[in-house]
């Protein structure tokens, strides 16, 4: 027999300005008493629902069971900010499109392939457009050093054969009512989401054939039998197979411990301020969406419904080993977004942030997933590497393909890795990693 404790549940810090927004299409239920399933999936994020669906296309008559620790929408897939990008974004690199020629088309692919599968998804589920856009995004740059970087990207895209418009300035000023930026580059391919809306909506999808129980979080996984059992506070869950979707926390069920950073990213979203002549003026138009030339500057955001506008604004991270932060971080963090924010829409300085929260990225050193049969039945599709919602997508699907033998040319090209490295050990990794984050935030200048 196997026992497993699982050494950390996960931790909400502060309260995400997505989920805050959004709605409920059914009640939450928590798992009381005992389950067996055909499959069990730990997680019910970008990749535990993804997998979920993939399954029910592979295995159709199978029971399959969800589990969670949250609610859905509260915790990491409620947190990004909402792009499902479809052109390579390196993060740890602060750079875009930084793999070879061969590596960037295959990437770019597979995150077509995650895109499609979504989209299939919004599609069958009637998704509306304000959780579900595919509207494309613009890198904004804000610094000479932006715009180099924009040029950089396109050059490499035009060399890929991809669509892409370099903004002038005043351009920019049109769509986002801001002085700040001296250009963008839009490009099509990407699809704007609520994400929390997005995984609510996904799993009301789902329910009718799937079983998924929040607020249930897995204490423990035990072997015995040939199956799994996943022992939460008021209950089991046994399966022959699982699928474990939970980003960083893997480590926390005993696998691919030292080999993953766990970087916290931090936002803001602004109170509601009209959507009239005055909103317009000094935010421009209703609906648009900017990551940084830079990738570690301020990702921005604008949604508008109802005749009520918000901005959502994320920048600013950290290295750390605990999964809990101080209210002092936050706070900290949450000055850091309002002098960003100002700076860029002074006409704004009267709004306050109605929410600040934090939320992690899985990151690898070399740049791969967690992913593969990590024991007998036992399934990863873990680590993003900072492009959660396509990764994450893209990660369920192909787990549940390698769990139920399925051959494909996706799941062969997508396994083609090493392991994530090993990183150095605490406290040097928290040193260098920190220093690092620093060193890239400072060379964003103005971006951040």
């Amino acid at each position: 027999m196997i026992s497993k404790p699982v050494k950390r549940l996960p931790v909400e810090n502060g309260i995400s300005g997505w989920e805050a927004v959004s709605r409920r299409p059914f009640p939450a239920r928590s798992l009381e008493g005992n389950v067996t399933a055909d499959w069990l999936i730990i997680g019910a994020g970008f990749a535990g629902l993804s997998a979920a669906r993939r399954l029910l296309q592979l295995r159709p008559d199978d029971k399959i069971v969800v589990l969670d620790a949250s609610e859905l929408g509260k915790g990491t897939s409620g947190r990004n900010s909402g792009f499902m990008i479809d052109v390579p974004h390196n993060l740890s690199s602060s750079e875009y499109s930084s793999g070879s020629a061969d590596a960037t088309r295959l990437e770019m692919a597979q995150n077509r392939s995650a895109i499609a599968f979504a989209k299939e998804a919004a599609a069958e589920y009637r998704m509306s457009r304000e959780t579900f856009d595919p509207a494309g995004k613009i890198n904004a740059a804000a610094t000479a050093r932006g715009m180099k970087l924009n040029l950089s990207f396109g050059h490499s895209l035009k060399g890929a054969g991809e669509q892409h418009i370099l903004l002038d300035a005043a351009e920019m000023r049109e769509i986002t009512g801001s002085d700040y930026y001296l250009g963008g580059l839009y490009t099509p391919g990407a699809v704007l989401i609520q994400p929390a809306d997005y995984i609510r909506d996904l799993a009301a999808g789902l329910s009718p054939k799937v079983e998924i129980f929040e607020t249930s979080p897995v204490t423990a996984l035990k072997r015995a039998h040939g199956a799994w059992t996943a022992v939460c506070p008021r209950g089991k869950v046994t399966a022959p197979k699982v699928i474990v979707g939970v980003n960083g926390h893997i480590d926390d069920f005993g696998h691919f411990r030292g080999r993953l950073m766990h970087i916290f990213a931090y936002a803001s979203m602004t109170a509601p301020f009209p959507a009239d002549d005055f909103g317009r003026r000094v935010s421009g138009q209703d609906r648009w969406a900017l990551l940084p030339a830079d990738a570690m500057g301020a990702t921005v955001r604008k949604i508008t419904s109802g005749g009520q506008s918000r901005i959502a604004i994320r920048t600013k991270y950290t290295y750390d080993t605990t999964v809990k932060l101080t209210k002092r971080r936050m706070a900290r963090m949450a000055e850091a977004h309002r002098t960003s924010l100002d700076a860029r829409f002074p006409g704004l300085k009267g709004i306050p942030f109605e929410h600040s929260w934090a939320g992690r990225i899985c990151l690898s050193l070399n740049h791969v997933p967690a992913f593969g049969e990590v024991e007998e039945g036992l399934y990863s599709a873990c680590c993003e590497n900072g492009l959660g919602t396509v990764k994450s997508t893209l990660a369920g699907m192909m787990a549940a393909e390698l769990a139920t033998g399925t051959h494909s040319r996706h799941l062969e090209e997508y396994m083609d890795h090493p392991a994530p490295s090993r990183l150095p050990p605490e406290p040097f990794a928290w040193l260098g990693i920190n220093a690092m984050i620093r060193l890239q935030e400072l060379r964003a200048g103005r971006e951040g």
